[in-house]
Parts: C-alpha cells; sequence; structure tokens
C-alpha cells in the first residue's frame, strides 16, 4: 500500500482501520455482528469511531453516531492536512485526501439539530418506567394506565396526556382496581411527580410530534454513500437516564420495524452508543434480558451496533459476549478497579504469542490500539497491535456557522422543525363520535356509548370539560399517529370508524413496550 490513496484504501468488503505488522481490516460482511471500542479518556476512542463511520458511509451504510463532546461534528466538514495527520497517513504506505460526508444532525432539545420526538404510546410503559426510575409498584399502575388508554382506543402523544390518563385512573381507581389489581391515588401522585421531574430535564420537549421516522436515519446521498446522522448529546448527557433511555428505544423501533435480513453483503445502518454505560447501570433484571435480547437478534435485521465506552466491565458479559469487532484503547490501571477492567479486557482478546495483551493495554500510545476483528465464518482474529489511520474529514468540532448551513440544507429540513400541537382534530371527533355518546350507562369498563359519553362529554361546554375529557382534547390534537394491530387506521383520515372499532381492542406492543407498527 506504498502509494495507496487515503480515501481508496478501502475496498468494496472491508474497511482499512489501522496498520501494525499487518492490517486491520473490518469486514462488510461481518460488521452487523457489532462491536466495542473502549479506552481511558484522550486515548482515541472519537478518532476511532469517526474512522469506522467514515469507512461505513463511503460503502454507502448509513452511520448513526450520539456525539456527547461535539467532536465527532468535524465529519461533516473537508479534513486539513496537518502535520501530524500526513506523518501517520505516511508511516502507513498512504496519501493523505482530504474529504467530508454528507450529515444530519438532530437534537432532542432542537437547538443545534432537527429535533427528535417521539410518543409517549412509541415508548411504552417499560422504557419510560425506567425513565422516570419507578419502583415495582408504579411500575404497574403505569402499565394499567396504558391498558386502559388501549384498550379504550386513547393515544398517548405527550406528556399531557399521560398525565390526564393517571388523573383519569386516580379518579376511578376503585372501578379499576376490580378490574387490573390495586391502583392507589397515591401511588399515582408520586408518578407524576417523577414525570415533573423528567419535564424539567426535558421530556416535554422530546415527547410529541411529529415524531421521528426511522426511515429517515437510513438514506444515502446523491453519491450513494451512506448519511452520517449525529445526535448532539452534550445537552442531553445531563440528564443520563434521559440519554440511556432515549437510544435504547432508538434500538427498540429499529429492531420492532425492519425486517429478517439474515446476514447481508454490509449492514443497513451501523448505530454507535456512545457512554455505552449509561444503559446498564441499576437496569432492573427484567429491562437487561430485554436489551440482551434486542441486541442479539437485531443483527439479523442488518444492524450493527457498536458500543462506546471507558472500560469493558461496563457492558454485561451476556452483552458482551456477542460483540465481535473490538477496538481497545490504552487503560490505566491506577486502581483495583481499573486493574480488573485491563485483566478483563485481555482476556476477551484471542490470544496473540506474539503479545502480552494485558501488559500491552497499559502501553498504548494516543491513536494506538489493539484490534480484533472478525474474519472468515465469523471467527475473531488474534490480536494485534495497530496504529489507527487518520481520518479524512476534519477532527474535532465545526462552528456555529457551518453547523447552521448544514441544518439549512439538510434533506429532512422542515419535516421536524416545528412541533403539531392542533386541536382541531378534538372538534373532528367529537361529531363524528356524537352519535355514538347517545349509548346507555355504565362505567369506564362498561359500554361503548358510555366510555364515549364519559371521555368526550359531547354536549359539556369547552370551559367546563371534566378530566376525562380534557385527555380527549389532549389526545386528539393532531391526526399525524398511527395505531397498528389492526385497531385503528391513520386517525386523521377515518377518526370516526377508527374510534368505534378500536374500543375494547388492545394495541399490541413489541419487545420493549413500544408500539408495534406494521
Amino acid at each position: 500500500m506504498a502509494t495507496t490513496d487515503i480515501q481508496t484504501a478501502d475496498t468494496v468488503e472491508k474497511i482499512f482501520i489501522g496498520k501494525g505488522e499487518q492490517p486491520a481490516w473490518l469486514t462488510l460482511a461481518l460488521a452487523n455482528r457489532h462491536g466495542l471500542v473502549t479506552g481511558a479518556t484522550g486515548t482515541g476512542k472519537t478518532v476511532s469511531l469517526q474512522v469506522m463511520a467514515e469507512g461505513f458511509a463511503r460503502a454507502g451504510v448509513p452511520v448513526f453516531a450520539a456525539d456527547i463532546k461535539g467532536d465527532l461534528s468535524g465529519i461533516s466538514e473537508v479534513g486539513e492536512a496537518k502535520d501530524f495527520i500526513l506523518k501517520r497517513a505516511g508511516d502507513m504506505g498512504l496519501t493523505f485526501q482530504a474529504d467530508q460526508f454528507s450529515t444530519v444532525f438532530w437534537d432532542v432539545f432542537g437547538e443545534q439539530g432537527h429535533p427528535v420526538r417521539a410518543t409517549v404510546s412509541e415508548m411504552g410503559p417499560l422504557l419510560l418506567s425506567r425513565m422516570m426510575d419507578l419502583n415495582d409498584v408504579q411500575e404497574g399502575v403505569l402499565n394499567i394506565a396504558f391498558r386502559v388508554a388501549d384498550e379504550q382506543g386513547l393515544l398517548l402523544l405527550d406528556m399531557k396526556d399521560l398525565r390526564a390518563i393517571l388523573t383519569f385512573i386516580a379518579e376511578h381507581a376503585a372501578e379499576l382496581t376490580t378490574q387490573y389489581g390495586n391502583v392507589s391515588k397515591q401511588t399515582v401522585g408520586t408518578i407524576q411527580r417523577q414525570l415533573l421531574v423528567l419535564e424539567n430535564q426535558g421530556g416535554d420537549k422530546f415527547f410529541g410530534e411529529p415524531a421521528l421516522d426511522l426511515k429517515d436515519f437510513m438514506r444515502t446521498d446523491r453519491d450513494g454513500r451512506g448519511m452520517v446522522n449525529i445526535l448532539v448529546a452534550d445537552k442531553l448527557m445531563q440528564s443520563p437516564r434521559l440519554y440511556a433511555t432515549f437510544l435504547l428505544w432508538m434500538l427498540s423501533e429499529l429492531f420492532e420495524q425492519l425486517p429478517e435480513v439474515g446476514d447481508p453483503p454490509k449492514p443497513k445502518l451501523v448505530f454507535f452508543f456512545d457512554e455505552a454505560h449509561l444503559l446498564f447501570n441499576d437496569a432492573p433484571k427484567a429491562l437487561m434480558e430485554k436489551i440482551e435480547q434486542v441486541v442479539r437478534l437485531i443483527r439479523s435485521k442488518g444492524v450493527g451496533v457498536y458500543f462506546v465506552t471507558q472500560n469493558p466491565i461496563d457492558v454485561p458479559d451476556k452483552v458482551l459476549a456477542q460483540l465481535g469487532n473490538r477496538v481497545q484503547h490504552a487503560l490505566r490501571a491506577f486502581t483495583p478497579r481499573d486493574q480488573k477492567a485491563v485483566t478483563a479486557a485481555a482476556e476477551t482478546f484471542r490470544p496473540n504469542p506474539k503479545l502480552d495483551t494485558a501488559q500491552v493495554i497499559t502501553q498504548l500510545g494516543k491513536g494506538e490500539a489493539l484490534v480484533s476483528f472478525l474474519e472468515g465464518n465469523g471467527i475473531p482474529a488474534m490480536v494485534e497491535r495497530v496504529m489507527v489511520r487518520p481520518p479524512t474529514a476534519r477532527i474535532g468540532p465545526i462552528t456555529p456557522e457551518e453547523r447552521k448551513s448544514i441544518i439549512d440544507n439538510s434533506p429532512v429540513k422542515g419535516k421536524y422543525d416545528t412541533a403539531i400541537d392542533s386541536e382541531s382534530a378534538y372538534e373532528v371527533l367529537q361529531k363524528r363520535v356524537a352519535g355514538a355518546a347517545m349509548g346507555g350507562g355504565g362505567g369506564i369498563l362498561g359500554q361503548v356509548g358510555a366510555i364515549v359519553g364519559a371521555i368526550f362529554g359531547t354536549n359539556t361546554p369547552r370551559s367546563r370539560l371534566s378530566t376525562g375529557q380534557l385527555i380527549a382534547r389532549n389526545i386528539t390534537r393532531s391526526v399525524t399517529n398511527k395505531v397498528v394491530g389492526g385497531a385503528v387506521a391513520d386517525l386523521g383520515k377515518s377518526v370516526g370508524g377508527s374510534i368505534g372499532g378500536s374500543i375494547g381492542r388492545s394495541i399490541v406492543r413489541g419487545a420493549l413496550g413500544g408500539l408495534l407498527r406494521r
């Protein structure tokens, strides 16, 4: 590779990551077997992540990555031929050629990228319980709230909807307890307080419409390169539980929505999960089992998940066993925990008789790494000490002006930038259920007509809406979301027929409790 252009070092089947005694190649056909990038702060993890992201994008594979410090944003701009970059490229027999990659910026808060939103129904009770740190009893009551909403065709869109349905079940606790088990007003009050905490952390911005369509992550540009989707996460990281649960929700949505493809020639999407330890910290056993299931099975959907964290011991063994492609930067053995991490990292590699892996891990310089990628029939290669090749795009953050220009020219500009909070659907729905509202009496679990009348209060002046009617007004303010499982078609297109058909049916939910969309 003495005269190889750095942009063409990759082949149609492999990504060139770095070079030691032998070149280190990441095979695209095995890239959906997941991976792990670890190392202490300042050892080069972000550069390795950028090199991998560039390689995937060149191969036409869309990339999603969380950017905690803003350093990854430079992938969107042309690289600079700095001395250390030229030297590293030359040492590998490469000639540096600057490059840049089509990038879309996303931001839960809508400040440094396009807003990212999900509906409460899409998130589901399991992940919401994790997000709010609820105990088992509180999680049970939250599940009851979702069950009542599902069975009555009440689509929960944002936090106002969730707060309203919680108030609703508190007011009808006696009736619901007979059907579902104990529902206490005290427990509902505790959940409401946790909702307030979540709202203060930015949950009110995350929950709502228009909800994210994950197909927008899976785009290629006009040159056939994969789009690089960067989640701006510096502010989001101030709420670690919200950050971790949001990324887990995205994984579960990909898992539920994508078809089975087995082992394709290259991934359909590669997902980099930075600060991955936050996903597993204090996660209850039930959630851990679901996480392990999603990570294990999402491979067959053509999605590669790469966890980025400081220590490999941050990742549970059952998940770690599924991560076949590994890049280990330096670790420092200053404490007993650090020493344990070094030993654990060394033991996860296929031994190389030429290397004392545990010793080398503590001696690696910046930009160096121990690398083991899958080869052949999915067997890990022997660990090698390599120097990671330099990125071709800019290293480091971009300016606010550059970011604004990219956002203004984004392929999804205008699709998510304005939140939808219309009440027009309420008026339409009122008219279409007016006939059903004339039905007989009963409680909230009684006849259809009684349910509709109690919830929508057709003849009640708007200024005197009851709690149940407030639910309806909030729930029906947008007609853009779809409820599936055969219960309700497009709410905006066929409100009257849909709501009548959905009452009394349960919405189908997926592995992590979110809506199972077809």
